[in-house]
């Protein structure tokens, strides 16, 4: 991951919030030479990040609810931004633990802070490198929303996460679609059968597949 991208875990976020349905060739989620950003006021972001108009098509307490989740589960928001998905873990694990990852200090402390905001005390925030989640023990899931396509090396970051999963661990991928409006260019959009290709390299198998959102594919990959 070069340095531009890995100050952006968060960037998808950003596009995909954004109120014009079509990206434009200066849509922000397309890191251009030159093109930095950082995210040193989470409040700002965050207008964007959670912005209610957003649960229309990601769904959110859809997505959560098909994981399926434990009360007790040990979980991981890779790419967490300001915690939309994160707290939602939080309160579908609440005898468990969250850990929002993210590249973004300020963002992983802005995290932690809304979830203690919000009572919940099962947040924890975790500060990613470039090329490892830093997940401080294994993990019953990884949830990746938005966040796939910004990632280098795929296969072999995702192969190194199989460290920091438990034996019957999955990981959960939501990103966009080609052809549909959201997101950033169809040309950095990876196809499904792109990602699946790329997780089993990483060592992984498709166990499940949900349809119900309308702009991204959702994969959910166990261990081979």
């Amino acid at each position: 991951m070069t340095k531009t991208r890995a100050l952006a875990f968060v960037l998808p976020l950003l596009a995909a919030c954004a109120p014009a349905p079509k990206p434009t060739p200066m849509h922000p989620m397309h890191h251009g030479e030159g093109m930095h950003h950082r995210f040193d006021d989470p409040e700002v972001w965050a207008a964007r990040f959670d912005d209610p108009g957003r649960d229309a098509w990601q769904r959110p307490d859809e997505v959560v609810k098909a994981l399926a989740v434990a009360d007790d589960a040990k979980l991981a928001d890779l790419g967490a931004g300001t915690g939309y998905f994160t707290v939602r873990l939080a309160r579908a694990a609440p005898k468990g633990v969250v850990y929002g990852v993210d590249v973004e200090p300020k963002m992983a402390s802005y995290l932690e802070a809304r979830a203690k905001k919000e009572g919940l005390a099962n947040v924890r925030g975790v500060v990613a490198s470039a090329d490892d989640a830093n997940l401080p023990e294994a993990v019953d899931l990884v949830l990746v929303v938005d966040t796939y396509h910004h990632l280098d090396a795929r296969p072999a970051y995702f192969r190194r996460l199989q460290g920091k999963l438990t034996a019957n661990g999955r990981v959960a991928i939501v990103d966009f679609r080609r052809g549909q409006p959201m997101g950033p260019p169809d040309a950095h959009k990876i196809p499904a059968d792109q990602v699946t290709a790329e997780m089993a390299e990483a060592g992984y198998r498709l166990d499940q597949g949900h349809a119900f959102l309308p702009n991204q594919h959702f994969l959910v990959f166990v261990r081979r």
